[in-house]
This record gives structure tokens, C-alpha cells and sequence, in this order.
């Protein structure tokens, strides 16, 4: 049989140890400045668009698109063609929310690509 080590600590290796922990924690949550949600940050300071507010929330996927395309062909940020940074970022929005986002939405958006794919004349 393979013999076990009992290995015992004293009471201050014990306290040492858990305010180590708590001090290693406490830096840890200091150095967190950042957003929470990463894509956040991507969508606001990345050079992709500038979007109106609350786009992806409009009702008609034509309106959608057409204020995609209007952000894409203005936007003095984007660093492709403005087809592919409209599509992109209506792409992006869709995959970060996921599971989260409403079936209809979902099929909103979705229709939205659609109309953009019409706004641009690549159908």
C-alpha cells in the first residue's frame, strides 16, 4: 500500500494564507476598470460605424437597413466598403445577443439583412 502523508498546518500558515487570498482577490477586482461586456467596448470603440442609438431596435428591417446603410456610407470610421461594415455589424449585434434575443427580433434582423443586401443592390 502506498503510504499517505499527513501534512498539518499551524493556525498562523492558515490565517497567512486566506489574507493572501483576500489581498490577491482584492487586487484583482481593482484592476477591472473596464466594461463589463466586452462587446460594449468592441461596439463602441472599434473602427466599425457610427450608429444611430437604437437601430437594432427599430420595428421595420427596412427602416434597419436603411439606417445601417445611411451609418455605413457616412461613417468616417469604417476601414471596408460600406456594404460589408453595414452587414458586419448587423452580423455582430445578432451573434452577441444570442440566446437572449427574441424570436422576433431574431427574425426581424434577419429580414434586415435581406433589405440591406436590396439597399445596396447586391441581391
Amino acid at each position: 500500500m502506498a503510504h499517505v502523508r499527513k501534512t498539518t498546518h499551524s493556525r498562523k500558515t492558515a490565517a497567512r494564507k486566506t489574507a493572501s487570498a483576500r489581498r490577491s482577490t482584492a487586487r484583482k477586482s481593482a484592476k477591472r476598470a473596464a466594461p463589463k461586456r466586452w462587446s460594449q467596448r468592441v461596439t463602441k470603440e472599434s473602427d466599425a460605424l457610427d450608429l444611430k442609438r437604437g437601430v437594432f431596435t427599430l420595428t421595420s428591417p427596412k427602416r434597419i437597413a436603411a439606417s445601417l446603410k445611411r451609418s455605413a456610407e457616412h461613417s468616417t470610421r469604417r476601414k471596408t466598403g460600406a456594404y460589408r461594415s453595414a452587414l458586419s455589424m448587423l452580423t455582430f449585434y445578432i451573434n452577441r445577443a444570442g440566446k437572449t434575443l427574441p424570436k422576433a427580433r431574431c427574425e426581424r434582423l434577419e429580414k434586415a439583412k435581406v433589405e440591406l443586401k436590396r439597399a445596396f443592390g447586391r441581391e
